[in-house]
């Protein structure tokens, strides 16, 4: 049988260029799509850095070390919990938002961030720079007072705060963080002005409170041992209830103060993480807050679970941003701290 189509140089020369060329395509398609599918599947092959912007030893501290110890378990690699405290918790958010975003640098967001933000402390965009795993569990903020202290109740407070503007004095863990701000919206709700001593974190503010040093302590549940210890007194807490542990303590609310506090802290990675990594992080991180060792760390830590996972989480920043956005203005804060 004869070829009824003469042999064409040319248009051989062309088939033959367009076979090279898909089989080349799809060669580099198969060396590229498996490497990225590999390194998923791997991960985490090392060691993950967990970035925690708070000292050692404070209640977020411990708080996210139990949680790190739990996902390192499940993750079947080791977290190391690095501590960068300063500027109320923006070192390290701002290290966190720099680190390469290939999963082994993670750490706790601090919901304060969405306000730094509007501050100009921090230059990042929480709406959108940042990757958010999961909103892992509450605080309760409170004020306590040495247990010798003048100050028998919160009412005593006003009312010296009332004769002698600027005279009482209180321990915070850094300028425009949740317990500044928190007992700033106090301060404005009862009419008084306060001293507030800036710490750079609760731990150093608790030990200056029980040192006499400072009339009153605003923090997470820091306290918590030593009132329990006849050390301090709780005057007040700053919850939407009270708190079962502390079940004969009044909230604020209660005694007619519209302030409730709770900053949630949070899981988050740098902006551009992977999918399949932030996937294998979220699940993590899901399983690790429902766990029963955690559990057990927050329910000791008075830290209410408030678990989303990090879409809701990413959802709620924008939120809480957009409330920032009227506290700011509410309390003059970026004139607060122009002062300060």
């Amino acid at each position: 049988m004869t070829d009824r189509h003469p042999a064409n140089p040319m248009r051989r020369r062309l088939l033959l260029g367009g076979a090279a060329a898909t089989a080349a395509a799809a060669s580099g398609a198969s060396l590229l799509v498996p490497s990225v599918a590999r390194a998923a599947a791997e991960y985490p092959e090392r060691p993950i850095t967990f970035i925690c912007p708070w000292p050692v030893g404070g209640t977020a501290d411990q708080s996210m070390r139990a949680l790190c110890q739990v996902a390192s378990g499940i993750l079947k690699q080791s977290i190391v919990v690095e501590n960068r405290a300063g500027a109320s918790g923006m070192i390290g958010t701002k290290a966190l938002s720099r680190a390469n975003p290939d999963g082994y640098t993670i750490g706790q967001v601090p919901i304060s961030v969405t306000r730094f933000a509007q501050l100009g402390m921090l230059q990042l965009d929480p709406r959108t720079d940042l990757t958010y795993l999961a909103r892992t569990s509450g605080q309760t903020f409170g004020i306590a007072v040495p247990s010798a202290s003048r100050f028998k109740t919160l009412a005593d407070v006003i009312a010296e705060a009332r004769a002698n503007p600027g005279r009482v004095t209180y321990a915070h863990a850094g300028i425009g963080g949740a317990t500044h701000v928190g007992m700033e919206q106090f301060a404005l709700a009862a009419g008084v002005k306060f001293n507030a001593i800036a710490y750079k974190g609760g731990s150093a503010a608790l030990q200056d409170v029980l040192a006499n040093q400072v009339d009153l302590l605003a923090d997470s549940s820091s306290w918590a041992p030593h009132v329990e210890g006849g050390k301090l007194r709780l005057l007040a807490t700053w919850g939407e209830q009270r708190t079962p542990r502390f079940k004969d303590t009044p909230t604020l609310k209660e005694l007619g103060y519209d302030v409730v506090v709770e900053a949630p802290n949070g899981i988050g990675a740098p902006k551009g993480l992977p999918p399949a990594i932030e996937t294998r992080l979220r699940e993590a991180f899901r399983a690790a807050v429902a766990s029963p060792e955690f559990k057990s760390v927050a329910a000791r830590l008075d830290a209410p679970l408030m678990y989303l996972d990090g879409p809701d989480y990413k959802k709620y920043v924008a939120t809480v941003y957009a409330q920032e956005t009227q506290l700011i203005k509410r309390l003059k804060l970026k004139e607060m701290l122009a002062q300060s």
